[in-house]
């Protein structure tokens, strides 16, 4: 599998940033299937930064792994601001991180509603339990939506810790 050019340099650039920074980072993946986690251990000398990551795809992992309480899950879905903040509150507590990232959406090509359309995705980043959040609607196909995940949330991750 090769990672795509710009994913792959955005990878290597948060990379040297938790490095310099002494941070530790974990992600809680949904519907990118661990695709940022494998673009940041793809960059040598990731295990200085990466202890462990969590791909939650089914709403029982999200529970039994990462905390996402069941409450959430009924009243908001798995593709909600409430779902991502408590997963990556979860994953940041699990893994004993500075950083979290945590991605849900539906990349397609079904699973879309009026409210939720195919390509929704919402991220929370956690910094050292300052929690940020974002949704994003995305176009393309499953794989595009998902390398536009992937990329977005880099690039915001690496704003937020450079600011």
């Amino acid at each position: 599998m090769e990672i795509h050019t710009k994913i792959a340099a955005l990878a290597a650039q948060l990379g040297a940033i938790l490095t310099n920074k002494s941070f530790t980072i974990t992600t809680a993946e949904s519907c990118t299937g661990g695709g940022i986690s494998y673009a940041l251990t793809d960059t040598p000398g990731s295990s200085v930064y990466i202890d462990r990551c969590f791909v939650t795809y089914s709403n029982d992992a999200k529970q039994a792994l990462l905390n996402v309480r069941e409450q959430t899950l009924i009243e908001f879905g798995a593709v909600s601001e409430q779902t991502v903040i408590e997963m990556a509150n979860g994953a940041r507590a699990h893994a004993q991180a500075d950083v979290a990232i945590s991605v849900s959406g539906i990349a397609g090509p079904s699973g879309g509603t009026e409210l939720k359309p195919v390509g929704t995705v919402w991220f929370a980043v956690d910094i050292q339990q300052k929690t940020y959040t974002f949704k994003q609607v995305f176009s393309g196909g499953r794989a595009e939506v998902r390398l536009q995940a992937i990329e977005f949330i880099l690039e915001k991750i690496i704003s937020l810790i450079n600011q």
